[in-house]
């Protein structure tokens, strides 16, 4: 069976800097499982690779999309398997990078069977949310499918999906979620979390702000703003936007701004943490970077020949 790995962990754990020495010592090739770091508009705020460092390996699934396209967790592991399939047919080894929980939940325990939403469908549920407001859309949802109800009242993306998939296929998608996964993939996944003691994560998250700043993060900022993409598009809840933008407007100082970013992305570091702790508790756990890199190593390079 061919082998890939995944290293996951929340934002400046430094999962990229290992992804890349693995990727040289392996012979592997990068893919991206950063909901942010799809989008090509912004590579300072996310941290992502920087064209040196995609010189280095092959990366994959960076900055493929403009900032007011929506990927959904199925989108990105569809994505994610066939890429997967290229760099394995290749002979090299597929090397999974990000943060973001349920995408590669997706990616390594398949999908339920829902049929793919009509670029139409989407369309139509976008108008008539912000015809009738979230509070009247949250009702539609919920006399097609009582069990969103569990659905969070303000989480506008969830309930676009359900009343899609109800409009789509006539059928709850609390229905289609219990339907068994389809697996996307054969490969065999070594998974790693990379999760770096707090009081280090929160100095990392300093020291980084300050470096994109001087990368040049607000001219980022300020030419999406110029881009005028709606207020509910993915880029513009991006931690760092809101709040550069805040300051581009005069509403807040540069001081202000880099505060509520630092802040914003703390709150990222421990909702992603809490969400490997709990539903990653099963994938492999280290501390720090060398740990991560002497680990995955010894793993590979004890495999039995093929």
């Amino acid at each position: 069976m061919s082998q890939a790995l995944i290293i996951a962990g929340p934002t400046a754990s430094g999962k990229s800097s290992a992804a890349i020495s693995l990727a040289q010592k392996l012979g592997g090739e990068i893919v991206n499982a950063d909901a942010l770091q799809i989008y090509s508009e912004l590579r300072i705020l996310t941290a992502r690779p920087s064209i040196a460092d995609e010189l280095l390996v092959p990366h994959h699934l960076y900055g493929i999309s403009k900032g007011d396209d929506q990927w959904s967790a199925g989108r990105y592991a569809r994505a994610a398997a066939e890429t997967l399939r290229e760099i394995t047919t290749c002979g090299s080894l597929p090397i999974v990078v990000g943060g973001t929980g349920l995408w590669l939940k997706a990616l390594t325990t398949g999908l339920s069977p829902i049929p793919n939403i009509s670029p139409e469908i989407l369309r139509e549920a976008h108008i008539r949310l912000e015809k009738i407001g979230l509070d009247s859309f949250r009702k539609e949802v919920i006399a097609a499918d009582p069990e969103m109800k569990r659905l969070t009242e303000n989480d506008r993306q969830r309930h676009l999906r359900a009343w899609s998939v109800y409009r789509q296929t006539g059928r709850p998608l609390s229905i289609w979620q219990k339907e068994p996964a389809q697996k996307l993939t054969d490969l065999s996944f070594l998974k790693i979390v990379l999760m770096p003691p707090r009081e280090l994560s929160h100095a990392q998250v300093e020291n980084r702000l300050d470096l994109m700043i001087d990368m040049g993060a607000i001219e980022e900022v300020r030419e999406i703003i110029q881009k005028n993409y709606p207020e509910n598009s993915p880029i513009m809840k991006a931690v760092g936007v809101p709040e550069l933008s805040a300051y581009l407007q005069g509403n807040i100082s540069i001081e202000d701004a880099k505060e509520r970013t630092i802040i914003s992305t703390r709150q990222l570091v421990k909702r992603q943490s809490t969400w490997f702790n709990g539903q990653f508790a099963d994938w492999v756990h280290v501390g720090n970077i060398p740990e991560a890199i002497d680990h995955i190593t010894d793993y590979f390079e004890n495999l039995p020949p093929r």
